[in-house]
């Protein structure tokens, strides 16, 4: 009986093993890492020529990019100072065009914007942190714009990682056009926020 005791005990302990593995394979995501692996992900293509990931890419990708499209719009109201200005007519020119593109693959893959649980976007501004963006003017509201948008970007590089050895020139191209643009914007912003 004694026996028995420990091979149930030895079985279940094992079964929330695994279940805790699967469970932790399916929600969870190495932005920043090497990649991700695409059995585990699932990462087969669609009809679209999207993959999943290429598709939770995007699903991830629009919300952060309108972050920083609505940053950009209060930038225009708020800041006197030209160079944000002109810094946040850019970021709106070059991230309200590819938050079109990346809804198109999703109309293409018969996808909504639901991914089925909570993905971790880096560099999202929290609600508070838009608010006190919201309120600020002048001086203050630029350092904030930049300390936010810094950030910003930075999450935007590691999640476009994510498919930089996509399968879909498309989302290959786009992921290579956000790190390069992003990075010589994150330098920029620096400098100016260095200057300030």
């Amino acid at each position: 009986m004694r026996t028995m005791n420990k091979t149930s005990r030895a079985v279940v302990a094992g079964s929330s093993i695994l279940v805790g593995a699967l469970l932790l394979t399916g929600c969870t995501i190495n932005i920043g890492g090497t990649g991700m692996n695409d059995s585990m992900m699932g990462n087969s293509e669609s009809t679209s020529g999207f993959s999943s990931n290429d598709i939770m890419f995007a699903q991830m990708m629009i919300p952060h990019h309108q972050q920083a499209v609505d940053m950009s719009t209060l930038a225009e109201t708020r800041s006197t100072n030209p160079e944000i200005l002109a810094l946040a007519v850019q970021i709106k020119d070059a991230q309200a065009p590819e938050i079109k593109q990346m809804t198109a693959w999703l109309e293409s893959a018969g996808a909504g914007m639901d991914m089925g649980h909570d993905m971790g976007m880096g560099g999202m501004l929290t609600n508070e942190q838009m608010t006190a963006l919201s309120n600020a003017s002048g001086a203050e509201f630029d350092k904030l714009y930049l300390q936010g948008m810094i950030a910003h970007h930075e999450g935007a590089i590691q999640m476009a990682k994510m498919i930089e050895d996509s399968n879909n020139a498309e989302a290959k191209t786009l992921a290579a056009n956000i790190v390069k643009s992003q990075s010589a914007e994150i330098e920029k912003m620096k400098q100016m926020l260095a200057g300030m």
